[in-house]
């Protein structure tokens, strides 16, 4: 996972936003995606490598949408660092952009977002799990049109391990060696979150709600300190190269690398929800973060284009383009009736997200606009108890730091 980076703007900046955010309030939400005569120009930002799949799903919707002019094109700087690129102009942003659920806090009290209109909030809720409508609310409204949902399993070399050697962490690197990056916070923050410990508290919208100063917390750094010295942990910044020499047979990754993990893998390949891990003497579950992908609608598009621009962010997201997304990409759809269907249901790669995706299996990414901040100074946290430069007598101090920094009001 990209990390995007806090966007810093000037005093005269920050009075352009204002001016642009004052004059999109005439459009206080994002139009009805019911509409049936729609026209109008309309652009879209897109990973670089779904571009093919996503003209595919704008040629459906121009089947049914005649009248609005759909140009395709790969975002600046990716999905992962929206935030940014729309806000070095909003005005000549694109229209709807693809967009991770832990930047639509900060893109909403930026002005760049709004809410979605009644109908609109009453489809997504209705025809998605409740995770992926939890995960684009903002202070009690929708403010994106959720696709996908993302968590971290365990993929395996079943030739090297067996489904219960990967139940628990110790069991699984007592009988293989696991690759992975103690510099990614993506992957190892949640070590917190197994502990007992809340990020920005219990509904991750509360500055000062994080708790991880704390006994609860010490014992996560304890335990990033004690895979140093475990033989079956591989640290490295490439764990796939790692499994494809085979000198690792299981890695942390997500559904968005499966493809390749199966060709690596080949008839040996596996893969199962995170185990179990011993944090101050008892057994508790591993947690992921969890992850929304989501369409939002740029409040600056010009008013001609905003009703144009809803109705194509609610397409692309409908179950039959969650499926076609599914079928390029391996992204898990939220919606419904997509996750029961039989390819879906019967994907084991799709069925371990699923299964991260449950309460207390996976915490949903936070939207706080302090989440620039939490990303770039939790990865030397745990990196520096996992080298051992951060020593146990310093925890304390340093989870006190890492509290205060990320718990300032933007």
């Amino acid at each position: 996972m990209k990390l995007w980076k806090k966007l810093l703007i000037g005093s005269a900046t920050l009075v352009t936003v204002t001016l642009l955010a004052a004059c999109s309030s005439k459009s206080t939400s994002s139009t009805s995606t019911d509409a049936k005569n729609v026209s109008g120009s309309v652009k879209l930002w897109v990973d670089t490598t779904q571009v093919p799949y996503y003209k595919k799903i704008v040629a459906n919707f121009n089947k049914k949408y005649p009248d609005v002019k759909v140009k395709v094109t790969q975002s600046p700087n990716g999905s992962a660092n929206a935030k940014t690129d729309v806000g070095k102009d909003p005005a000549k942003a694109a229209d709807v952009f693809e967009v991770a659920n832990d930047q639509l806090g900060s893109m909403a009290e930026a002005g760049y977002i709004n809410p979605l209109s009644p109908d609109a909030t009453k489809a997504v809720k209705n025809n998605n799990v409740a995770v992926a409508s939890e995960g684009v609310t903002w202070k009690g409204k929708m403010f994106a049109y959720p696709f996908a949902e993302q968590a971290q399993t365990i993929y395996y070399n079943k030739s090297k391990l067996t489904a219960d050697d990967v139940k628990t962490w110790d069991g699984l690197t007592a009988k293989g060696v696991l690759a992975t990056d103690f510099t990614n916070a993506y992957n190892f923050y949640p070590v917190f979150l197994s502990a007992g410990t809340h990020l920005y508290g219990k509904t991750g919208e509360t500055v000062k709600g994080t708790d991880v100063n704390s006994a609860k917390g010490e014992q996560a750094m304890a335990w990033f300190a004690q895979q140093k010295s475990n033989k079956g942990v591989m640290q490295t910044s490439n764990a796939l190269n790692q499994l494809k020499s085979g000198k690792a047979a299981a890695i942390l990754d997500g559904p968005w690398n499966s493809a390749n993990i199966k060709k690596i893998l080949g008839k040996n390949f596996a893969v199962a929800p995170y185990p179990t891990i011993k944090l101050d003497g008892k057994d508790v579950q591993m947690q992921a973060f969890l992850g929304i992908e989501t369409f939002a609608v740029n409040s600056h598009a010009s008013g001609s284009n905003q009703k144009a621009a809803a109705t194509l962010a609610s397409f692309i997201t409908n179950k039959e383009s969650q499926l076609i997304v599914y079928d390029h990409s391996g992204q898990i759809p939220v919606d419904k009736t997509a996750q029961k269907s039989s390819k879906v249901a019967s994907d084991p790669v799709a069925g371990a997200v699923m299964t991260m995706a449950k309460p207390g299996n996976s915490t949903l990414m936070p939207k706080m606009p302090q989440m620039a901040t939490f990303w770039n100074d939790a990865a030397p946290l745990i990196n520096g108890a996992y080298t051992g430069s951060i020593p146990a007598s310093q925890y304390s101090t340093k989870l006190d730091t890492f509290v205060k920094n990320i718990s300032k009001a933007n």
